[in-house]
């Protein structure tokens, strides 16, 4: 699997962010402080990995807010972390490196078989439901394409192996409409990559999910005015947040109810380069935002692996 160029550019100190507990009146802040333990925690710190689902230079302050009030929750030291490749935070999990892991979709199906990695909570859209984003194939306004079936013998730029919205919902559309043997794929690299194959003429088509569209609009970087979207997937309920499952069942307990507690503004701070921009959804403007998620939740993506015969090996 080809890891972010800008990942392996920043190098592993870059892409750790060490974020302490802070507060007062909390028995837990303060064995951390002190660098005493708590049940949730008892090093002191807690691992938390985040897939490379854009660049890691957006996603290290998109994520510096929730790791801080996580931490302070939990009165421990959260140490976000984010992966190299989607695979490489699976093996981490499952090489006892992670305590918690935000997986994409897919991810998540393996960290499920591979790690036994527990679902906790993912992310409540403006209504309070758990929010969704959807996959999608674009070209450039004025190509002949105009359908999926006209991509034969064309070539389409997906993301990475292994992406739910990056790779397996498209390529399960290219079987579904027969031509998968007749389109010529290649992976970018990441979902940016494959929005920037299109814009700069590489390819006739690319994937551009729902959060890179978002995320690239507003950085300025697409106008989607200037392309057609020939195809679109159904919903897809967004990333999941997992614990390992070396941690106690209290502990896993304590730290969910830790997730559902964070606000709206954990999310929302940064901007354009905030968590709810990057996977473009709006949290509740009251109530919790964040929503309590099980195996069953992404039952659809145990499906569609089976469906194309996917294993931990295609990620």
């Amino acid at each position: 699997m080809k890891p972010r160029s800008l990942v392996a550019l920043l190098g592993a100190a870059a892409l750790s962010l060490s974020l302490a507990a802070c507060g007062s009146g909390s028995t837990n802040t303060d064995a951390a402080a002190a660098g005493g333990s708590n049940s949730v925690c008892p090093d002191g710190t807690l691992t938390f990995g985040v897939e490379p689902y854009d660049d890691a230079a957006k996603l290290i302050p998109a994520y510096r807010a929730v790791g801080a009030d996580l931490g302070k929750k939990l009165g421990c030291k959260v140490d976000v972390q984010i992966s190299e490749s989607y695979v490489a935070e699976i093996l981490a999990m499952k090489n006892g490196k992670l305590d918690l892991g935000e997986f994409g979709p897919a991810g998540f199906v393996f960290a499920s078989q591979q790690a036994k990695a527990v679902p906790l909570a993912s992310f409540a859209d403006k209504n309070g439901k758990l929010s969704t984003y959807t996959a999608g194939i674009w070209v450039k306004k004025g190509s002949p394409i105009t359908s999926l079936a006209q991509l034969k013998g064309h070539t389409l730029a997906l993301g990475e192996t292994g992406s739910t919205s990056g790779d397996w919902e498209p390529r399960y559309a290219l079987v579904k409409a027969g031509i998968d043997k007749d389109v010529k794929t290649q992976y970018a690299g990441g979902h940016p990559e494959a929005l920037q194959a299109l814009v700069h003429g590489k390819v006739d088509a690319a994937e551009i999910n729902s959060q890179t569209e978002t995320s690239a609009q507003a950085a300025c970087t697409f106008d989607p005015s200037d392309y057609t979207e020939i195809w679109k997937s159904g919903p897809i309920a967004n990333d999941p947040i997992a614990a390992a499952p070396s941690l106690p069942a209290d502990a896993r307990k304590k730290i969910q109810q830790a997730l559902l507690s964070l606000s709206a503004s954990d999310f929302t701070t940064g901007g354009a380069s905030s968590i709810a921009t990057e996977l473009a959804f709006t949290p509740p403007s009251s109530g919790k935002v964040m929503l309590p998620v099980t195996t069953d939740t992404y039952r659809q993506l145990f499906d569609l692996a089976k469906s194309l015969g996917l294993s931990a090996k295609d990620l």
